[in-house]
């Protein structure tokens, strides 16, 4: 947690230095720019590990910026339908070099090849497994029951 939480500065000093953009912005610019430049909220949020009310407040920020437009979803009029813009494609591309080398600097250039590998296998495997999970804005709302009921629908560890 300690190694995750140094990479995690490091990487947002960099991002706000070189973009203004926090780490989720960043996050939410990337997986935008990776997928066609379009997706729903829903989709985001299942993708991002953040809350559904910070995600929306950070998506307000980078459209205020003009990175990002939101709109209904043609296929679904209850989905939001979020794009990157010119703006955002443009400045993600610009902090990715750094943010790459940051990671890079920070994560990878103490391991030797071997152990680069069999971190990545690890890694993948970890990810996997805890994507095996249903998404986010799959968990049923608990509000409004009571505790016995709260305690019945809540996850077994």
């Amino acid at each position: 947690m300690e190694a995750v939480s140094l990479l995690q500065h490091q990487v947002e000093q960099q991002l706000r230095a070189e973009g203004d953009l926090s780490y989720v912005q960043f996050q939410l610019l990337a997986r935008l720019a990776t997928s066609h430049g379009r997706m729903t909220m829903t989709q985001l949020a299942d993708g991002v590990v953040y809350s559904r009310s910070g995600l929306t407040y950070q998506a307000g920020l980078l459209e205020e910026a003009g990175l990002i437009t939101r709109g209904r979803s043609p296929d679904d009029d209850r989905a939001t339908l979020v794009t990157v813009t010119d703006k955002g494609r443009a400045l993600f591309d610009r902090v990715l070099p750094g943010h790459v080398q940051v990671t890079r600097r920070m994560l990878f250039d103490p391991l030797a090849d071997d152990e680069l590998e069999r971190l990545g296998d690890i890694m993948s495997r970890v990810r996997d497994h805890m994507r095996a999970q249903p998404p986010r804005s799959a968990a049923r709302g608990n509000r409004g029951l009571g505790p016995a009921a709260r305690a019945k629908a809540a996850p077994r560890e």
